[in-house]
């Protein structure tokens, strides 16, 4: 079984409380979280809060929602996988 990948670019630690949220996540065995430099998002990173997860981008208005957004990606990730891919 994978993990679920969530990826942050630092840049995008300046919205209030995504780092506290990334910092979080790595406490969960069950997600692999990693941080990079930059992950080519940028108009995205500037405007909003947001998470690459299994490569797809997650975003919101704040990190309060961005959190909710990225959990319940990374359920239905999990969800898939049990299911043998099947949606």
């Amino acid at each position: 079984m994978c993990k679920t990948t969530i990826e942050f670019c630092a840049g995008n630690m300046h919205h209030d409380g995504t780092e506290a949220f990334m910092q979080e996540l790595e406490k969960d065995a069950s997600l692999q979280v990693i941080e990079y430099g930059c992950l080519g998002n940028c108009g995205e990173c500037y405007l909003l809060p947001f998470a690459l997860v299994d490569g797809l981008i997650v975003s919101a208005a704040d990190v309060k929602l961005l959190k909710e957004r990225v959990m319940k990606q990374a359920c239905s990730d999990r969800e898939r996988e049990a299911s043998g891919g099947r949606s």
